[in-house]
């Protein structure tokens, strides 16, 4: 049978085990001692600390009157930009002006596009709605109707239409 070997472990130096005296150890910048001037600076840091917190709960009891004017009316560069918001079928006053009397379904279809609402229980009248909601909240609502008579096209009207373009109802507006 083989005998086992025996490691040797190596000892720690009399630095780890703290064998070395205290006076002639290094001190390091962490462990200077502080004295009283850093219980005085906690103190004040601690006193500063409360005294913020009483503040902060104190002012959710009652509210200044100008901080509940500037949320219910926001100044305009604190408000998101919005950007208008413009639904349904676009007509304007060159697209009506190409419509005649007598033109069948599929020419206005062609023109004007593919009506919004078609009444199902009249099928003679075909509705062209624009709803426009803008940025600053203001709607408008702009509607156009086509009625037929044996497929042909009888007469039409509704809202006045913007000349030409969308850019009569959708303005472009500058960026705050």
């Amino acid at each position: 049978m083989k005998a086992k070997k025996k490691y040797s472990v190596p000892t720690p130096s009399r630095a780890a085990t703290g064998s070395i005296p205290r006076s002639s150890r290094v001190k390091s910048s962490t462990t200077r001692d502080r004295g009283s001037r850093g219980s005085a600076c906690t103190r004040s840091l601690l006193v500063a600390g409360s005294c913020l917190a009483a503040t902060l709960m104190l002012t959710g009891c009652g509210t200044p009157a100008w901080i509940s004017s500037v949320k219910e009316n926001p100044p305009n560069w604190l408000t998101p930009y919005r950007v208008d918001i413009g639904q349904g079928n676009y007509v304007s006053e060159s697209m009506a002006a190409k419509l005649k009397e007598g033109l069948s379904k599929d020419q206005v279809r062609a023109i004007l596009g593919t009506p919004l609402l078609v009444d199902p229980f009249r099928s003679d009248r075909w509705d062209y709605i624009f709803d426009i909601r803008r940025g600053d909240g203001e709607k408008e609502r702009r509607r156009f109707t086509v009625i037929f008579k044996d497929d042909a096209l009888s007469s039409f009207g509704g809202d006045p239409l913007p000349k030409e373009g969308g850019e009569g109802i959708l303005p472009s507006r500058p960026a705050r």
